[in-house]
């Protein structure tokens, strides 16, 4: 966390956007869970519920009592504990609130089987749904690859996203999904941002930039793999061969997480007709196309 830019705990970031910090920094959140406060008018609307940390509690009680404003409607950008586990101590402060979030398949893993706050009562926003207040219009972008309900959201007064974990500040994301991960980048991508608001890290100005140097970066990720199995044509690699090959100048301490990255390229380029996987051996197939040997530091995710 050492080459972390320092964020305030509360920041106005526009007229209509102040940014309050979930108080819960670490290697994962980087510095904190961003949560965001919408709007000009007695009531805003708020992205995101921390982690319910009692620091991301004051925090937003001193800017609403400042604000002279009370939130009407949260919306979660997708069901991971630093985005939900706060909705307790919003619902404290704005009894009247509305919590949304994309719904959830019954059979996802994070369909509150982690013990986090149910908001199903309040209701689901799905994709392409617009919410209002004073001063600030969203509509929501189901974006899944990240995890299966994750949504961004387009602030139209702006011509701003905001990216969820989909985008950070600072670094790169993890995902569930590479294959839905890359489709809703070329989503985000289309929306042709100018600036965007991370759920972690600083504000980004140039919100088409970031987006199109995620898609880059996966993109030089897959031709890696695909060049290391071309090296390989006619023999079958496991992931950690392959992870042996792309990091071999990093140490073997990071083999393990850099493995999990590698095996969600392999899965995104079997489902591509790219590869096959055979007897827990991957290889390439016949006519796969894809250039190997892109230099550069390797990202374990």
């Amino acid at each position: 966390m050492a080459n972390l830019v320092a964020l305030p705990e509360i920041e106005r970031l526009s007229s209509r956007v102040i940014r309050i910090l979930g108080g819960n920094p670490n290697k994962f959140t980087l510095q904190g869970t961003n949560t965001y406060l919408l709007g000009t008018g007695p009531k805003r609307l708020l992205i995101d519920a921390g982690e319910g940390k009692p620091a991301w509690k004051t925090s937003l009680s001193s800017v609403l009592t400042s604000e002279r404003a009370t939130i009407s409607t949260a919306i979660i950008t997708h069901w991971h504990g630093d985005h939900i586990a706060g909705v307790p101590d919003l619902r404290s402060l704005c009894p009247d609130v509305k919590v949304l979030k994309f719904k959830l398949d019954p059979n996802d893993p994070g369909a509150n089987k982690w013990g986090f706050p149910d908001v199903s009562e309040d209701g689901s926003i799905g994709d392409n749904e617009t919410v209002g207040v004073e001063g600030a219009t969203v509509k929501s972008v189901w974006t899944p690859g990240h995890t299966t309900d994750h949504v961004c959201l387009w602030l139209e007064e702006e011509g701003a996203l905001f990216t969820g974990d989909n985008v950070l500040g600072q670094g790169t994301t993890v995902f569930e999904d590479l294959s839905a991960y890359m489709s809703s980048l070329a989503k985000m991508l289309a929306l042709n941002p100018d600036r965007a608001y991370p759920a972690h890290g600083p504000l980004i100005p140039d919100g088409k930039a970031k987006i199109q140097e995620y898609i880059t970066h996966r993109q030089e990720r897959e031709a890696q793999v695909i060049g290391v199995l071309k090296e390989h044509r006619g023999t079958t690699m496991e992931v950690l061969d392959i992870v042996k090959v792309i990091y071999k100048e990093y140490p073997e301490n990071i083999w393990e997480a850099a493995g999990r990255g590698v095996f969600l390229v392999l899965e995104k380029l079997e489902k591509d007709g790219r590869v096959v996987n055979e007897k827990g051996g991957w290889r390439i197939l016949e006519g796969a196309g894809g250039s190997g040997g892109i230099k550069g530091v390797a990202s374990v995710l």
